[in-house]
């Protein structure tokens, strides 16, 4: 929760970039209050286990860059769906791919993951670009598995990368 403002500036500043990706996010964090109840939220799933949030901290000023989380873990396999999304400020400059590498290794070693996945867009090409530069590869598309903002349903490709 000491994370509330600096994490609602975060989507604030790239709502328009994050729509299409993260409807879910921009549906949950509209207003401060709702950002407040959406933290809260996530913390409880993280204590019960069920999903993990973490950011992605600038140590020059103490800024949040990005976001990642664990999400639709199975911990019979074990495996984890990742997300990730980084403020336009620091897009392009190869952070992204740097903390998810980073991360991927963490979830490897500290959550025993035999698998991790992600699932984007077509049109996504930063996400699809991460993807592949941390060793992820396509193992389909799976239709009509999203809906996004503006209701549409769409087409998502499936990355995986086993440990």
């Amino acid at each position: 929760m000491q994370d509330l403002e600096a994490y609602f500036q975060l989507v604030e500043q790239n709502r328009e970039r994050l729509e299409d990706f993260f409807a879910g996010t921009v549906a949950k964090t509209k207003t401060f209050e709702d950002t407040r109840i959406f933290l809260t939220d996530i913390t409880q799933r993280a204590a019960d286990r069920s999903y993990f949030p973490f950011i992605i901290a600038d140590i020059s000023n103490n800024k949040i860059a990005g976001f990642l989380d664990l999400k639709n873990i199975d911990w019979n396999i074990p495996k984890s769906e990742l997300g990730l999304y980084i403020d336009q400020a620091y897009a392009n400059k190869g952070i992204a791919t740097n903390a998810f590498r980073l991360f991927c290794d963490f979830c490897f070693d500290e959550f025993k993951f035999q698998k991790l996945f992600l699932r984007t867009h077509h049109n996504n090409t930063s996400a699809r670009r991460v993807a592949e530069k941390c060793g992820f590869e396509i193992e389909g598309t799976i239709r009509r598995d999203y809906k996004t903002t503006s209701g549409a349903l769409v087409d998502l490709i499936y990355y995986g990368k086993l440990n």
